[in-house]
């Protein structure tokens, strides 16, 4: 303990971050996050981070900053309400409402913090101010206070991910003990948790990466530094109500029918792509982006803007940010289930569009369609039937069947894909998805997921499955598998 407690001291920051981006590493390699600052005026860490967030610029921002700073703010307990006569929430009416929410758990509101901090992390003039106020620090003690909530932790590691984008800061992450952290977190068993830290690493260790992790892009593999050149890139981009990991875990296990399955539950993969595509193309890089889809306005997270989340929207948010992370400077792969494959075709057309984003087109070999509905779904004209049911939001509207748009990013994706002659394979549903308790529904009919091109496969499981394979050895995942190194043969 001693040598590794002199080791830890002499580091300097270069060596600590690829230290934590080395496989196996002993943790006693890293100091431990330095002791707090008092707490200034006893008060409680919720109200800290809400003068952190006061503290922001709020004019000039993205519509959804603004909205979730607001609701941060307004769900103030009752103190700072109190002390700033009621006027603590934008248009002053915050006092009823702080009143009727004093009694939220503070481990709430500070998640509702949290996520608004997430929102100012993604302006980089922001990310300057939240350093210099003591942001770094504030997080930390967050951060080790909360040791039981996964989530208030993945927002904490989320936000020093962001900030890392900027090397100016990396001296003051470094110094307020994030390595230590971070290091630990990238051995977590949670796919989540060791995504987000090894991002955050990522945009860190600018000694062996060139490439930047814009908010929403993960790299699944390589997580550590390694030897092993990158031959090629694999991008994985989820549907509807999808994540960046939980769209890609291996098909849920019915314990009571499958007694054998229990046993070997260390065996279930959370996250396919992580660990079986890893293991049988190390030499691939994989990562998983990961956009806010919502099927009814209900469920909005932020509901100024519909525009934001029409497929062209989001394509050129997201061309922006795979170029960043170097997307198409190598040979790329692209694998989508349902509206991810729709926003895949508009990215792909765009991108042919745009002189910038040549190499992205150039350099894409094959697409993997999961279910992806070319001609629209029922799920649109259920919604609208089903009103009382679902409000649809602004993607399900996009998706009705024979939807002039989605016949025209179409028709612009065939011609252009047979001119590059991309290799295409696609998979279909053939059974129906129980979408609440009320409905069953088959969401892509066979009809809607021929492309044209490539080949299709009907495969007997519903929507939410047919991204998700049984077992390694089962037909989904050993056919994505042999496609993939089909198409990237000469690299591999």
């Amino acid at each position: 303990d001693y040598q590794y407690g002199t080791v830890a001291q002499t580091c300097d920051q270069r060596t600590a971050i690829g230290l934590a981006r080395s496989k196996d590493i002993d943790l006693r390699f890293f100091l431990p996050p330095p002791p707090l600052p008092k707490i200034k005026n006893d008060y409680p860490t919720e109200d800290e981070l809400r003068l952190l967030l006061v503290s922001l610029p709020q004019t000039g921002l993205d519509p959804c900053v603004q909205y979730f700073t607001s609701l941060a703010l307004r769900e103030s307990s009752q103190t700072l309400a109190a002390q700033r006569g009621g006027l603590w929430c934008f248009g002053g009416n915050g006092l009823p409402y702080c009143e009727t929410l004093s009694k939220i758990p503070s481990e709430t509101v500070e998640l509702f913090c949290l996520q608004a901090l997430v929102q100012h992390s993604k302006v980089s003039s922001h990310c300057d101010k939240i350093e210099a106020k003591g942001g770094l620090q504030l997080l930390q003690r967050i951060y080790q206070l909360r040791k039981d909530s996964a989530k208030i932790q993945r927002n904490i590691i989320r936000i020093i991910g962001n900030m890392a984008l900027d090397e100016r800061l990396h001296s003051s992450i470094v110094r307020a003990g994030w390595i230590s952290v971070l290091a630990e977190v990238m051995k977590s068993p949670h796919v989540i948790q060791s995504s987000h830290a090894s991002r955050a690493l990522a945009n860190l260790d600018r000694d062996t990466v060139q490439e930047k992790y814009p908010d929403g892009v993960y790299i699944l593999h390589p997580q550590y530094r390694s030897s092993q050149p990158i031959r090629a890139d694999i991008l994985f981009v989820h549907g509807l109500m999808g994540a960046a990991f939980k769209t890609w875990r291996q098909q849920d296990i019915d314990r009571r029918l499958d007694k054998k399955a229990s046993e070997g539950e260390e065996d279930y993969s959370q996250c396919w792509p992580k660990t079986w595509l890893a293991s049988d193309c190390p030499a691939l890089r994989i990562i998983s982006v990961e956009y806010d889809t919502h099927l009814s306005d209900w469920k909005a997270k932020c509901p100024v803007e519909a525009h934001r989340k029409s497929i062209a929207y989001r394509s050129n948010e997201l061309l922006d940010k795979l170029r960043a992370a170097g997307i198409g400077d190598r040979p790329l792969v692209w694998v989508s289930h349902s509206m991810g494959g729709l926003l895949v075709k508009k990215m792909l057309v765009d991108a042919s569009k745009n002189p910038e984003m040549d190499k992205i087109v150039n350099n894409t070999r094959g697409i993997i369609f999961y279910s992806v509905p070319h001609h629209g779904s029922q799920l649109a004209e259920y919604s609208i039937n089903a009103r009382y049911l679902l409000f649809p939001s602004a993607e399900v509207k996009e998706l009705s069947k024979d939807s002039p748009a989605l016949k025209e990013l179409n028709d612009d994706f065939l011609s252009f894909a047979k001119d590059k002659k991309f290799s295409v394979l696609s998979f279909a549903e053939t059974l129906p998805t129980h979408i609440g308790s009320m409905l069953k529904l088959h969401v892509v009919p066979l009809e809607s997921a021929k492309l044209g091109i490539g080949d299709l496969i009907p495969v007997d499981v519903n929507h939410l499955n047919i991204c998700k394979p049984k077992k390694k050895d089962a037909f989904l995942y050993q056919r994505t598998l042999k496609f993939i190194q089909d198409v990237l043969a000469q690299e591999l």
